[in-house]
């Protein structure tokens, strides 16, 4: 695509390494085996970290302090603690610095724009889960020096997502059950917001659960089925009006664009630093420390295990 191209990666595996680099033409003096050698390019502008959670944090700052813009994935750090040392330090350096989102995909933008029409009234109460079962009990997902949990793996997604339609919550509820290795393996979280919406959120690494999302209304409710991080279809039913909206986001102009939609990102960092911005106008900076704060706070009601 016009907007960006790939010029370096990096990795601490050299066979993850060989296989990106030769699926993406990346030549060999630009395959680096240590993130400080890749901080250290001065051809590349912007790094997307997709390091292991317990390393987002490290990864973020060391690229941020040597002048890269960064596109972190989530969860955005392990605790708020961690996020605000991030945004302070793409602020201390001038640099552009992003939480990764589903937010840039059709559905939710579409959703947005349904959301501001009215066409479903005063949003009442937003619900969503995100769930998997993990059934090794040495999968890094249960690991809590590896970033494991079911809220920073599965819950922050739906949490995200209930942030951006409602708002910071006002009130924090949650119940939870704690794993042998002292994290949080089943949540569940309400939260209540301005104007009285609420919002349910269930996270689990003990069971599969739907992944998908409802908002309800005064007049109407809008669903997003299937996976709530990749969605395809919106369906909206206001009063008696029914629609379903397909909107795949690895299709354009009729024609299959690779990279899992990851393209829609990719012209939204580059439209925000076209246009003179650090950060992104739909995943702001204030927003993700916000969600991150949101999960210390769950997990300190629940008792499980602080990262």
């Amino acid at each position: 695509m016009s907007e960006a191209e790939l010029v370096a990666i990096a990795s601490s595996h050299h066979d993850e390494l060989r296989i990106l680099g030769d699926l993406h033409g990346v030549p060999s003096a630009r395959r680096y085996s240590s993130y400080e050698a890749l901080a250290a390019d001065d051809e590349v502008d912007l790094i997307y970290v997709a390091t292991p959670a317990s390393h987002h944090f490290e990864h973020t700052v060391l690229f941020l302090t040597a002048g890269r813009g960064v596109v972190c994935e989530t969860p955005f750090g392990l605790n708020e603690a961690q996020a605000a040392a991030m945004v302070a330090a793409a602020r201390a350096e001038g640099r552009f610095l992003m939480e990764t989102s589903a937010r840039n995909l059709p559905v939710y933008v579409r959703l947005r724009e349904v959301m501001a029409s009215d066409a479903i009234g005063e949003v009442v109460a937003f619900s969503s889960d995100y769930g998997y079962a993990v059934r090794d009990r040495d999968d890094p997902w249960l690991d809590p020096a590896r970033g494991g949990g079911a809220l920073l793996r599965q819950g922050v997604y739906p949490l995200s997502l209930a942030s951006m339609l409602l708002g910071t919550p006002e009130r924090v509820t949650a119940l939870g059950a704690i794993g042998d290795t002292g994290i949080d393996e089943h949540v569940a979280v309400l939260t209540s917001h301005s104007g009285g919406a609420t919002a349910a959120v269930t996270a689990s690494l003990r069971t599969h659960l739907t992944r998908t999302a409802r908002i309800s209304g005064t007049r109407g409710s809008i669903t997003v089925p299937g996976l709530i991080t990749a969605p395809t279809t919106l369906v909206v039913q206001g009063g008696d009006r029914y629609g379903r909206l397909d909107l795949p986001f690895d299709r354009e102009g009729g024609r299959s664009v690779p990279g899992a939609g990851f393209h829609h990102q990719v012209r939204h960092v580059h439209r925000r630093l076209r246009d003179g911005h650090l950060d992104s106008d739909i995943m702001p900076l204030d927003e993700s420390q916000s969600i991150m704060r949101t999960l210390d706070t769950v997990r300190a009601q629940i008792g499980a295990r602080p990262t």
